[in-house]
C-alpha cells in the first residue's frame, strides 16, 4: 500500500485483514452496535438498488431498506452464523418489497417517466451519466413488465450477480425452480426488449 507521497506503507497484521460478516454479527451479538452500522454500510446500497428494481420509486426503496435492516437486527439472534450473511439478509428484504408489492398493487405499474429519477441514486457518479442513465431506465421499464416472481430471480442472478443457489435461499425455493424461472424471465426480457426496440424505430 502506499502514500499520497508514492512511498510503501506497510499496514499491521490486523489491518490487513478483512473482518468478515460473521465476525460483525458475532459483534454485535456481544453488544458492539458500530459493528451492526458497518454491517448496514457494506450492504445498504446493493439491497436498495435490488428493491428499487422491484417496487420502481426510490423514496419506497429507501424506507424499505431501512425496514429491512431493522428486521435483520431483530432477528440476529435467529441467524445461522455458519451460514452467510447477505443471502439472508436479502431474503428478509426482498420478502418485505414483495409484501409491499401485494399491498399496492395499483401503485406498482409505473411508467418510464415515472421511473426517472430514479436508480441514480444508489449508484457512483459518472463523467458522462446520460447514455447509462438513459439505458438504465429502459432496463427498469422492460423489468417491470415481467412478473415479479420472474423478475426477482432476474435481478437477483444477473443483475446483482448471485449464484443461483444463493438466490434459491433467498427465495425459499429449489434451485431447479430457480434455474426455470430465470431461463422464463430471460426469455421474457429478450422478447419485450425486442419488441420495445422495434417500437422504437417504427416511431423514428
Amino acid at each position: 500500500m502506499s502514500d499520497l507521497s508514492g512511498s510503501s506503507v506497510i499496514m499491521p497484521e490486523q489491518e490487513v485483514s478483512e473482518v468478515t460478516d460473521n465476525d460483525l454479527i458475532t459483534d454485535v451479538m456481544d453488544g458492539d452496535q458500530d459493528a451492526y452500522a458497518e454491517l448496514v454500510h457494506r450492504y445498504e446500497k446493493k439491497l436498495a438498488r435490488t428493491i428499487y428494481r422491484m417496487v420502481g420509486s426510490v423514496e419506497t426503496a429507501e424506507d424499505l431498506t431501512q425496514d429491512t435492516f431493522l428486521k435483520a437486527y431483530g432477528r440476529l439472534d435467529r441467524f445461522d452464523n455458519s451460514k452467510r450473511f447477505s443471502p439472508w439478509l436479502f431474503q428478509i428484504g426482498v420478502n418485505t418489497a414483495i409484501d409491499w408489492l401485494r399491498r399496492n398493487r395499483k401503485r406498482s405499474h409505473y411508467s418510464l417517466q415515472e421511473m426517472s429519477g430514479g436508480e441514480g441514486t444508489f449508484d457512483v457518479a459518472d463523467a458522462d451519466p446520460q447514455p447509462k442513465y438513459d439505458l438504465s431506465q429502459e432496463v427498469h421499464f422492460v423489468l417491470h413488465q415481467i412478473p415479479v416472481q420472474y423478475r426477482t430471480v432476474l435481478m437477483l442472478r444477473d443483475l446483482e450477480g448471485f449464484p443461483c443457489s444463493e438466490v434459491a435461499a433467498i427465495l425459499q425455493r429449489r434451485e431447479p425452480t430457480i434455474r426455470w424461472r430465470l431461463l422464463k424471465a430471460r426469455e421474457m426480457f429478450r422478447e419485450l426488449w425486442e419488441r420495445r426496440e422495434k417500437e422504437s424505430g417504427e416511431s423514428t
